[in-house]
């Protein structure tokens, strides 16, 4: 069985913004760096969706975060509590 080829995050990019510029075919990409075609398209649709968040508002990046981090401190409020009332029932208190 073939082990499968882990490309690099600078490759990616790299062979994204040459598909992206379009002076040359899928085809020819393809030829040049050794991957196929369709790898090379997935690539650059994923490339096409990152830019929009590159150049998205600052405050929607931020306000996303924000959200992650409350449920993350809810969750932990959350377990600290159940421990609290499990301990202070074993003591009897």
């Amino acid at each position: 069985m073939a082990k499968r080829r882990v490309f690099s995050a600078e490759f990616k990019a790299k062979v994204a913004l040459e598909a992206l510029a379009g002076d040359s075919t899928m085809s020819q990409l393809s030829a040049k760096y050794g991957v196929h075609a369709n790898m090379i398209a997935k690539w650059k649709s994923q490339a096409r969706e990152g830019l929009t968040e590159i150049f998205s508002n600052g405050k929607a990046r931020n306000e996303k975060s924000q959200e992650d981090q409350i449920k993350e401190l809810h969750a932990k409020i959350g377990r600290l509590a159940v421990e609290n009332d499990f301990l202070s029932k074993a003591f009897g208190r």
